[in-house]
């Protein structure tokens, strides 16, 4: 599995180029920005894009792909329903960008979904908190777990559609997935699910720990 991390965005928004190493397709998760340098560094790196997964709608997690689109052609754009087009919140529109609006590539996913990348299958889990459709990626032993889980913390839910019950019920979710984990968030460095178990007051508290 071919699996590379590219910073994009005005608020630090980390980019998955996930590949399959047998087929040389890649997914592309959360393509914040930079939509048309994303695809150059997925084509130098020798992958051709299968598809766009989205972990939810903010505006830092989509904005760049129409470029990408423009670069790679028409490729499915995978987000759950809710967040589809996210409904007016004090963050999906900003300065920044308008979010991603209606799009004819996009599809739509729900818990317990999985889809094909070559020889890996990637498993869908909603976890909704920080919007409310929000998804988490697991392929193999790796989370791309979005604005739900970060390393130390978790996604603010004080927008309009977050909703901190929510949050909670989903850091419980994942913190009960057996084994350590690899956790890929939306926004800084990447952890272990055991360390986020041992030393995250939000998941350990969503554990009742």
């Amino acid at each position: 599995m071919y699996l590379k991390s590219v910073t994009v965005g005005p608020v630090a928004t980390n980019c998955y180029l996930l590949g399959d190493e047998e087929t040389r397709l890649a997914a592309v998760i959360d393509p914040g920005d930079r939509g048309a340098r994303i695809y150059q560094l997925l084509r130098e790196a020798g992958y051709a894009p299968a598809m766009i997964l989205l972990t939810h709608g903010h505006f830092d997690h989509v904005n760049g792909v129409r470029d990408f689109l423009a670069q790679s052609g028409s490729l499915p754009v995978y987000i759950s329903e809710k967040d589809y087009p996210l409904s007016p919140t004090n963050f999906h529109v900003s300065a920044f960008g308008a979010g991603l609006g209606e799009l004819e590539e996009a599809r739509f996913l729900t818990e317990g979904d999985t889809l094909t990348l070559g020889s890996l299958t990637i498993s869908v889990l909603e976890t909704p908190g920080h919007t409310g459709g929000g998804l988490t990626y697991r392929v193999e032993d790796v989370l791309f777990t979005g604005d739900t889980l970060f390393a130390g913390s978790c996604g603010r839910t004080d927008f309009v559609n977050s909703d901190p019950e929510a949050m909670l019920s989903s850091l419980k979710k994942l913190g009960e997935l057996e084994g350590d984990l690899t956790v890929c968030p939306g926004h800084g460095s990447c952890s272990t699910l055991e360390r986020e178990r041992q030393s995250n007051p939000y998941l350990r508290e969503a554990l009742g720990l």
